[in-house]
């Protein structure tokens, strides 16, 4: 066997009365170079790196060498290390034509890889990963040899869903990692639409809760309307113009009780809006269009006195009572044991009530019906 491939860890003399052969030296020390068997698991020192070989002290009596057909597999791997690491290898070859333990750094190569997803979450970095499956649930990337999975939820909408990203490189950012689960979750959304997000965030500084706008009515549903308004940048010279879009509340439409939209707003209406609320995470805007006009509840303990006489209209007729609009955004109900039963109301029908009652706190107004001739009966 030839000394350069035996990389031996001790040097033999030859003066005199000094051991001449390996087996010598090792029987005066008394040392007992360990044994091994192949797929077991051991830990070493890098010892040298050199072209495409690598070679790692693991406690027998020569260095243990790196397959040399692992070196294409984990070539990135393999180029990081330096003499002094510690490395975990699988034995392969227990003894080689050259006398050496020949290591696999695959499961080394895996944890390394494993360690740069965890890493990559605890500091917020961006990978770089290749698309190789679109599913119905997701996409499946690979990350340096680690496969993981980027659910629907996690993709960029302009994506619609990503299945015009196979193949493609694209960035994302470690959600969850769960090695002994094989188990990595990615997300590209946070990464795609950052930017958008930071630029909406932007959008947002320019908006002054409690502001008032003008804008246009985009959408109608059960629960309210869309309303895009227009903010000028903060050099306001009506540069760069950016539309903003918020939701006015079916609660915040008008102080009267608003049942039917399609009588107060419709798309492409032009309205005032009040921002009384923002929402940073998604750029929303909450906006009223009533808190811009008076609260007529604030002047109802003045104006509507107990036992003063008012006019109103029958708005509503309900199994519990009337319900009678003294002004706008101001109701007050005829409850059913305080109707005259010899009397029937009718929907726009107008009335003429007393106060009973003023609950300013619930906003309520209990009311009677004035008579000219007090029925029997009533209470």
């Amino acid at each position: 066997m030839k000394a350069k491939n035996q990389r031996s860890k001790v040097k033999t003399g030859a003066g005199k009365g000094e051991p001449s052969t390996m087996e010598e030296l090792l029987a005066s020390t008394g040392y007992q170079p360990r044994g091994f068997k192949r797929g077991e698991l051991v830990r070493g020192l890098v010892t040298e790196v050199t072209g495409r070989a690598v070679f790692v002290d693991i406690g027998g009596k020569t260095e243990a060498v790196v397959s040399d057909q692992e070196y294409d597999l984990f070539k990135d791997y393999i180029r990081a290390l330096k003499v002094g690491d510690e490395v975990t290898a699988v034995v392969v070859v227990t003894e080689s034509d050259a006398g050496q333990v020949v290591l696999s750094l695959r499961r080394a190569a895996a944890d390394s890889k494993w360690k740069l997803v965890e890493e990559a979450m605890g500091d917020g970095r961006i990978l770089s990963g290749k698309v190789k499956e679109a599913t119905k649930g997701g996409l499946l990337v690979e990350i340096e040899g680690v496969i993981g999975f980027v659910p629907s939820s996690q993709v960029s909408a302009k994506y619609d869903g990503g299945a015009g990203l196979l193949g493609q490189q694209i960035q994302v950012k470690v959600i969850e990692v769960d090695r002994e689960q094989n188990r990595l979750v990615l997300s590209e959304k946070i990464v795609g639409e950052a930017e958008e997000m930071e630029e909406r965030r932007k959008i947002l500084e320019l908006v002054q809760v409690g502001g008032e706008y003008e804008g246009v009515v985009v959408g109608i549903v059960p629960f309210g309307a869309f309303v895009e308004i227009e903010l000028k940048d903060k050099g306001g010279k009506g540069e760069g113009v950016v539309r903003l879009e918020g939701l006015v509340h079916i609660s915040e439409i008008s102080w009267e009780k608003v049942e039917d939209l399609a009588k107060f707003l419709k798309e492409g209406s032009r309205v005032k809006v009040q921002v009384i609320g923002v929402d940073e995470e998604n750029g929303k805007l909450a906006l009223s269009m009533k808190r811009l006009t008076g609260d007529p509840w604030l002047t109802v303990g003045k104006k509507y006195k107990q036992d003063s006489k008012c006019k109103g209209v029958v708005t509503k007729i309900a199994p519990y009572g009337v319900l009678v609009k003294l002004e706008k955004g101001v109701e007050g109900l005829i409850h059913a044991s305080k109707m005259p039963v010899n009397m029937s109301f009718s929907e726009g029908q107008e009335v003429e009530v007393f106060v009973e009652s003023v609950d300013l706190e619930k906003r309520r107004l209990s009311l009677g019906v004035v008579l000219t001739e007090k029925p029997v009966g009533y209470k």
